[in-house]
């Protein structure tokens, strides 16, 4: 994640623009050529990729923007007793009510927002229904109402009645906003996730791919697949992984979150064995490294459902002779850690956890699914998010239509009885760390306390890592970070008896 300072604007403003530009151009060049066929070869190699860019958007792009519109497949909707504990633990931990219900409603002043607007709202974050699926049963109706009067209690005011000229921000029902990427910029990802895969490789990594017949249906296609004869016992997901080779200490599954694949990680895991002081006389610590194709800026098929994903997953670990390990995910990476944490099978294999700028606790919150998909950029940082992820084809598709936050969203109590490490970065754009890390803390929302983020690391029960000066993402470009990271997870490898005797 770049900073954000006028160069570092300057810069992502002009690197958009370009490659934006790109198509239109393309476009425009191929007309011209028709009137004037070109003679040069300057000009031939010039209308040859012209052709492809226009091509590429007309066959490839504008096509499958339409396919991915398609609704949502809603999970199966919680029992009215679970709906109303999730509604009672989200009502009590509501730093600021007018912030939250108009951050909700895009931005929109209190009085544009009626009762109407918030049963609308709540239609679909309690019951998971859009303006199209009909009406609730009657008792479910009466519960909606209790709801929407929760809202006033919590406001500590009436709403208007009947509807206002807000629009809510319903993540699964709204349209899937993407931007077009030009085949160019898909050439770009091609080159760095090979140049990745041959860093991976040479640290001590093995790819695990996926059936042959699946590599069509990635684009750009992956050259490292040709180069390994490991298949992965999981249909739908690739993974690296270094052997297991510790006596004495648990191996690591590791999550990546929203990135070009695992570019932004290879120098972190490469990094945890690399450091080891008790390698060369205990062995190494095995490392698993997922690949979620879907928010790693490729054309691929949808990400998969949750229990699919814990499925494929649990395989994974069957496969390699795992009884327990050390879970580390970042960002998107801590949905499918809660997933996993959620599933008993799964569950009792998870020894410590390390929660890297985590998206899913207090997801209640508007932060995360406004500031990635409805905020208007301004810093040269939002750009960035806007541009090369939020629009994202496939990550567009990914959160508008298979985030479903009350299966996503993560309480204290859920980890209790774990040893659990939450690293926050002081500048993240996309979750309010400041909120986040007080509820992790327990400190009060108006408390001044700021001696929270001095804590030292004790590596028992929940502990906290502030990063004061880091963004999204940003510790683990900075060496100080992935050091201390790395230190947490080692330290917690060491501990094969922590959490045996969890259910």
């Amino acid at each position: 994640m770049i900073g954000t300072s006028v160069p570092e604007y300057i810069f992502i403003r002009i690197s958009t623009f370009a490659l934006r530009a790109i198509t239109p151009l393309s476009v425009f060049y191929v007309a011209f050529s028709i009137a004037d066929p070109p003679s040069s070869s300057l000009r031939k190699a010039a209308l040859a990729w012209a052709t492809v860019e226009a091509g590429f958007y007309l066959l490839v792009f504008f096509p499958r923007k339409r396919q991915l519109q398609s609704p949502a497949q809603h999970p199966l909707p919680l029992d009215r007793e679970e709906r109303q504990e999730l509604w009672s633990k989200c009502a009590g931990n509501i730093p600021e009510p007018e912030a939250y219900l108009s951050k909700w409603f895009l931005g929109a002043k209190a009085q544009e927002i009626a009762r109407g607007n918030v049963r609308e709202w709540l239609r679909w974050a309690m019951f998971g229904k859009g303006d199209a699926d009909g009406k609730l049963a009657e008792e479910d109706e009466e519960e909606l109402e209790g709801y929407v009067d929760g809202v006033e209690v919590v406001m500590g005011r009436k709403l208007d009645a009947g509807m206002g000229s807000a629009k809510s921000l319903r993540l699964t029902v709204d349209e899937v906003k993407m931007l077009h990427r030009p085949f160019l910029w898909y050439m770009i990802v091609g080159l760095v996730d090979t140049l990745t895969a041959g860093y991976l490789w040479y640290n001590g990594f093995k790819l695990h791919r996926t059936p042959m017949r699946q590599w069509l249906g990635v684009f750009p296609w992956r050259l490292c697949c040709l180069f390994t004869s490991r298949i992965s016992p999981a249909s739908n997901l690739n993974y690296w992984s270094r052997p297991h080779t510790s006596k004495t200490r648990l191996p690591v599954l590791f999550i990546h979150g929203i990135s070009m694949g695992l570019y932004s990680y290879a120098q972190f895991l490469a990094e945890i064995t690399k450091h080891d002081p008790l390698g060369p006389e205990d062995g190494e610590i095995g490392i698993i490294a997922i690949e979620i194709l879907p928010i790693s800026f490729r054309i691929t098929s949808p990400v998969l459902a949750k229990q699919e994903m814990v499925r494929q997953i649990s395989d994974i670990i069957h496969a390699h002779g795992w009884d327990k390990f050390v879970l580390a995910s970042h960002s998107y990476g801590s949905v499918i850690t809660t997933h996993l944490l959620q599933t008993p099978h799964v569950a009792r294999m998870i020894g410590p956890v390390v929660f890297i700028d985590p998206v899913t606790f207090m997801l209640q919150l508007p932060d995360v699914a406004y500031n990635f998909t409805a905020r208007p950029p301004r810093g040269a940082n939002e750009h960035q998010l806007y541009y090369f992820a939020s629009t994202d084809m496939m990550v567009a598709h990914t959160l508008a239509r298979n985030f479903f936050w009350s299966e996503n969203i993560l309480w204290k109590e859920d980890v209790a009885g774990r040893d659990v490490t939450v690293s926050l970065g002081g500048r993240d754009l996309i979750v309010d760390t400041e909120i986040v890390g007080k509820y992790l803390a327990g400190v009060g929302w108006e408390s001044e306390d700021q001696e929270w983020k001095k804590r030292d690391w004790t590596g028992s029960g929940l502990d906290l890592l502030w990063f004061p000066t880091c963004d999204h993402a940003q510790v683990f470009e900075r060496k100080e970070g992935r050091k201390r990271l790395g230190d947490v997870v080692r330290a917690y490898a060491e501990r094969r008896e922590v959490g045996d005797e969890l259910p």
